[in-house]
């Protein structure tokens, strides 16, 4: 068979079967790119903040995606019989996936993050991070059922992939308290690679926001008083 005559495989990473004649289906559709999207945030705030928080967080995701990996291996349960793709369906990735990142990031928000208030600026209130928790888990439930609607997953399968996502998220939360308290990340941070990398710990205490914003302003702040420092002169 030459080469022209082998058949092409599809790459199913981005693959998404749905109803063009249903808005909910698109719209399902496109959360099925949630998961690539959010890997997309993670590497990007990691090259960007370097902060040990944001690489911690990642690290724990990519745990819970061998986990899946792994429990559909052994557990062999197919999908739905509408659903004319490859693979298990036992648990939901997909489901697994934002359930961890959902709780994870309401985890950091709401118990880990205390943002300093001694240096003269307002971080983000314990309201304003618990409404944006409270988003990120409603996205997650979006997410999940987006999979019962494009018949990728039975609803046994989805709320198997929520609890091992939930489980997975509180046990990583443990594990890296852990790792804190203990004095591994000092450690780690310590260590000639993670100072090679200019990795940091502030997103714990600081608001990067705001405190991003300070510095913008004091920079603007100095700007001006030079410009009319300048201006006296000539």
């Amino acid at each position: 068979m030459s080469d022209m005559e082998v058949p092409l495989a599809s790459l199913s990473l981005t693959h998404v079967h749905y109803n063009p004649e249903d808005p909910v289906s698109y719209i399902s559709a496109l959360l099925a790119l949630v998961p690539q999207a959010i890997c997309v945030i993670y590497v990007t705030l990691i090259w960007a903040t370097r902060e040990a928080e944001v690489l911690l967080m990642f690290a724990g995701q990519m745990l819970c995606e061998a986990i899946n990996f792994l429990l559909k291996r052994l557990i062999r349960e197919e999908r739905p019989a509408q659903m004319f793709g490859k693979g298990y369906g036992m648990p939901s990735s997909h489901s697994q996936f934002v359930a961890f990142f959902a709780l994870s990031l309401t985890f950091f928000l709401l118990v880990r993050h205390v943002p300093d208030t001694s240096t003269g600026y307002s971080p983000s209130t314990f309201a304003q991070r618990a409404v944006f928790s409270f988003l990120a888990c409603v996205c997650a439930g979006a997410v999940a059922i987006s999979r019962i609607y494009l018949n990728y997953h039975t609803r046994k399968q989805v709320v198997a992939g929520c609890a091992v996502g939930v489980v997975c998220g509180t046990l990583w939360f443990w594990f890296s308290n852990y790792l804190r308290s203990s004095g591994w990340i000092d450690w780690a941070l310590d260590t000639r690679l993670a100072r090679m990398a200019r990795m940091r710990d502030l997103l714990v205490g600081e608001d990067l926001v705001e405190a991003g914003w300070q510095r913008w302003e004091e920079k603007r702040a100095m700007s001006k008083r030079d410009m009319k420092d300048f201006r006296k002169i000539n």
